[in-house]
C-alpha cells in the first residue's frame, strides 16, 4: 500500500526473479532438452520365420527390445528412449499391427529424417519350412482367415514386398537353428564382421559328484595317475607347482593336452 492507501504495483526488473504468482514461463534449458540420435533396428518379416528369436538375440546383445510395436509408435518410443539412457533400440514389428506395411515404411523414413540410424532386419523362410513350423505348434497364420495356411503365408509375402526391398539385412532361417541365427546377428551387430574369439573356462571336478551341468566338453583325465595318492602331494592342489609338474610330466599328458585345442575347434 502507498502512504495514501492506494494499492502498490511492483514490476520485476530484468535481473530480478519472478515471484510465485508470476505468469512468466521459465526458459527451457537447451542442454537438457536436446535429444541424441539412437541406433534403431526394426525386426520384421514372415510370421514363423524367427522374428521373436532375433529380438531375443538383440536383447542379449544389450539392445532395448519391444515386441509387437505398432509402426505409429516407433517415433514416440525412440524419443522417450533418447531422453533416458537408451542408446540402442530395437522393435519387432509385423502384420499383427494394423496398417502395417505403409505405416512402417513411413515411420522408418521419419526416424531417419530425425537424425536416427534405423536399420531393418527382414527375417524369412521357405514356404514348406513355415508350414512345418506352424503345424508343429498347431497355430493359425494371422492372415489365414477362412483360407488355408499357405494362403496366409502368400498374402503376407505380398504385403511385405515393399519393406523387404528396403531391408538392410535379409536372414533366411530355413536351414538355421537358433544358435546359427544368433551367430548371424552377432556377426552383424556385435562384432561388425569380425570373428568372435573363443572364450573357454577350464575347471576340474570329481566324477563322484557328477558332471557339471553347463559343461560343453568333458575331457576324461582318469588315464593319468592321480596325485591324490601321492602322500606328499595330497595336501596340495592343482595350482601348486609340484602337482602341476607331476601331472604334466606323465608320458601321456603331453599328447592329450596338445590334442585338446583341436577338439575345441581352436
Amino acid at each position: 500500500m502507498t502512504p495514501d492507501g492506494a494499492p502498490q504495483t511492483h514490476v520485476a526488473g530484468a535481473g530480478e526473479p519472478a515471484g510465485p504468482q508470476s505468469d512468466v514461463a521459465p526458459g527451457l534449458d537447451q542442454a537438457t532438452t536436446e535429444v541424441q540420435p539412437l541406433e534403431v533396428v526394426v525386426v520384421t518379416g514372415l510370421s514363423g520365420a524367427g522374428k521373436l528369436s532375433a529380438g531375443r538375440v538383440l536383447e542379449d546383445l544389450g539392445w532395448f527390445v519391444v515386441d509387437n510395436l505398432p509402426p505409429a509408435l516407433l517415433q514416440p518410443m525412440v524419443e522417450l528412449g533418447a531422453r533416458g539412457d537408451i542408446r540402442r533400440f530395437a522393435a519387432v514389428v509385423d502384420v499383427r499391427s494394423r496398417a502395417f506395411s505403409s505405416d512402417l515404411q513411413e515411420s522408418i523414413r521419419v526416424l531417419a529424417d530425425a537424425g536416427n540410424r534405423p536399420r531393418v532386419i527382414y527375417v524369412h523362410a521357405r514356404d514348406e519350412v513355415l508350414v512345418r513350423r506352424y503345424e508343429s505348434v498347431r497355430r493359425e497364420h494371422p492372415l489365414q482367415g477362412n483360407g488355408t495356411l499357405i494362403d496366409g503365408i502368400s498374402a503376407e509375402r505380398t504385403l511385405l514386398t515393399g519393406i523387404a526391398g528396403d531391408a538392410d539385412l535379409w536372414v533366411d532361417t530355413s536351414d538355421l537353428n537358433v544358435h546359427q541365427l544368433r551367430a548371424t546377428l552377432e556377426n552383424a551387430f556385435a562384432r561388425e564382421g569380425r570373428t568372435q574369439p573363443l572364450t573357454a573356462t577350464v575347471m576340474s571336478f570329481g566324477f563322484k559328484y557328477g558332471l557339471p551341468l553347463d559343461a560343453d566338453l568333458v575331457i576324461d583325465a582318469r588315464f593319468l595317475p592321480n596325485p591324490h595318492w601321492i602322500p606328499e602331494l595330497r595336501p596340495k592342489t592343482g595350482q601348486d607347482a609340484e602337482v602341476s609338474a607331476y601331472v604334466l610330466g606323465q608320458d601321456d599328458a603331453g599328447s592329450s593336452w596338445t590334442a585338446t585345442p583341436t577338439c575345441c575347434g581352436c
